[in-house]
């Protein structure tokens, strides 16, 4: 599925919009791609391999790699972007993967190009053939692979180093259009990774290119944390390359809905490249902007099969445009407005446009119940009229919804204005503040907040929370795992958060306003 909405200033300033509408084949944009790879699993991972049975394995994919690679430069690509354990697939011991290990040398202390300079290094047959596929395709490539790196062990006693001496990373390799090895970023918050460490200190990763500037790295699970996706974020790094292997869980964390969720709340370009596995619910990739999302989740039924997603995006990195676009920024500067919000609706100032909505007032008490979404104990009101205005409350944490459901449209699905303020502690701890309206899977109040795919009910609606952080992610998932875009979204100076929108292209799976309180994620 792909979607390539109206394009909406949201959160970014006029210049920016400018430059996009005025520049979709010029300098000020470029090609991305992202591929979802249908992995090709150890059906005996815990089996230690040889050196020379991993690299058989492993070649399958690098076979399709190369296939992809080269279908995304005839398509213009720039830059793509591979998965997540997309080489050696996942379920190792720390023992097992070890024929699977290749050393991977900082690019931060030294210039290496693995295609041209293949003696270096021993054992870097993987990173070879990486390069030279970047060299050939003359793009910038990302990809995954497991990085093996020596210890202080016998040196430093008190160093964190595992009892073998040896550390073992999950790990993003980038190279230039050249085959140069221009980055190295190893995964900071790892899933139940029997295989791999946590690197001492997080990295904060990232590396220029020509074409659009600054990208930084993140791997899967980090995107839901602080460290090291906030980080770059506030040191100004716009655009963030997401090689993941996700299990896809709804309502509230569908791969494609919170890899959108991400880029209109923290206001970014995610390009985004998943693992296929039908038997894990793995699919769900894309390439989204704050402008426009294109994307493609696979369907119950479909082949099982790999999918490269090109698009053409703005260049977001606002050093490479104040560089690359001195002159044209003063003439356009000079016939803009001073506002950064402009008339779109979308904004994340103390103040927003006239259209901004006026604070929802308190409705009618409503029966409220207890049910689990996610794992968490949230608490629910049912919609019970075809139009309305509901208040829910967790603690001191509550949520406001005024909606009207369409006339004769699935007028015998449940629906309930859920809201969660805690940490969720179910395979990982954070802290939530969490709005959200659902689609219940069945006829009664303890099916809602389960896993629902489809829906025929249309829903206009405002939802609105007082939250007590500025990081807020907004998402609309309707019926079969199609995106739509909020009308409106506002993070205002005193913690309101508001997301509006109508005229759904097809039934409402989820609208959800997803809050981070990463201060208290230790607490």
């Amino acid at each position: 599925m792909q979607n390539d909405p109206q394009v909406e200033l949201l959160l970014v300033s006029p210049l920016l919009l400018v430059f996009y509408l005025t520049s979709a084949s010029s300098d000020f944009s470029y090609v991305a791609a992202v591929y979802e790879h249908s992995v090709i699993l150890n059906p005996e991972p815990h089996v230690p391999l040889s050196r020379a049975a991993a690299l058989q394995h492993m070649r399958k994919s690098l076979d399709i790699y190369e296939q992809q690679a080269a279908r995304a430069a005839q398509q213009g690509a720039q830059i793509l972007v591979f998965p997540e354990d997309g080489l050696q697939g996942f379920n190792f011991s720390r023992s097992s993967i070890s024929g699977y290990l290749e050393t991977i040398p900082d690019p931060q202390q030294e210039s290496w190009n693995p295609c041209t300079e293949p003696g270096k290094y021993n054992n870097t047959e993987v990173l070879q053939r990486l390069s030279c596929m970047a060299r050939r395709n003359n793009l910038y490539l990302v990809a995954n692979m497991p990085d093996l790196q020596p210890c202080p062990l016998k040196t430093d006693p008190t160093s964190s180093c595992p009892s073998d001496g040896r550390w073992q990373f999950n790990t993003n390799v980038a190279f230039s259009s050249d085959g140069l090895l221009v980055a190295r970023y190893h995964k900071h918050n790892t899933y139940f990774e029997e295989a791999f460490n946590t690197p001492p200190q997080p990295e904060i990763i990232t590396f220029d290119t020509p074409f659009a500037g600054r990208f930084g790295l993140i791997i899967c699970f980090d995107i839901l944390f602080h460290n090291p996706t906030i980080t770059l974020v506030k040191k100004g790094v716009r655009q963030l390359i997401f090689p993941t292997a996700w299990m896809n869980q709804l309502p509230l964390l569908d791969t494609i809905q919170f890899q959108q969720a991400l880029s209109l709340g923290a206001n970014i370009t995610l390009l985004a490249a998943n693992i296929r596995n039908d038997h894990l619910i793995m699919t769900g990739s894309g390439i989204y902007t704050p402008f426009s999302a294109t994307y493609h989740h696979a369907q119950r039924g479909d082949p099982e099969e790999g999918k490269l997603v090109v698009a053409r995006v703005p260049v977001l990195d606002p050093e490479w445009l104040e560089q690359r676009s001195a002159t044209q920024e003063k003439e356009i500067k000079a016939e803009l407005p001073t506002s950064t919000a402009a008339d779109s609706g979308f904004c994340h100032k103390d103040s927003c446009s006239d259209s901004t909505p006026e604070p929802l007032t308190p409705p009618l008490s409503s029966i409220t119940f207890t049910s689990s979404m996610m794992y968490d104990l949230s608490t629910f009101v049912l919609l019970n009229d075809a139009e309305g205005r509901l208040k829910v409350c967790d603690g001191t944490f509550c949520c406001h919804l005024q909606y009207r459901r369409l006339p004769q449209s699935g007028s015998k699905e449940l629906y309930a204005l859920g809201a969660f303020a805690g940490t969720h502690t179910v395979n990982g701890r954070w802290a939530l503040q969490v709005c959200a309206l659902v689609r219940c899977a069945g006829s009664d109040t303890s099916s809602c907040g389960q896993e629902v795919e489809e829906a025929e009910s249309k829903i206009d609606f405002l939802l609105e929370g007082k939250f007590e952080t500025r990081h807020v992610y907004p998402s609309v998932l309707a019926s079969k795992m199609v995106l739509e875009q909020p009308e409106h979204f506002e993070i205002a100076a005193d913690g309101r958060v508001t997301m509006k929108h109508s005229n759904m292209t097809g039934g409402l799976v989820t609208a959800c306003l997803y809050g981070r309180m990463y201060h208290l994620d230790n607490e």
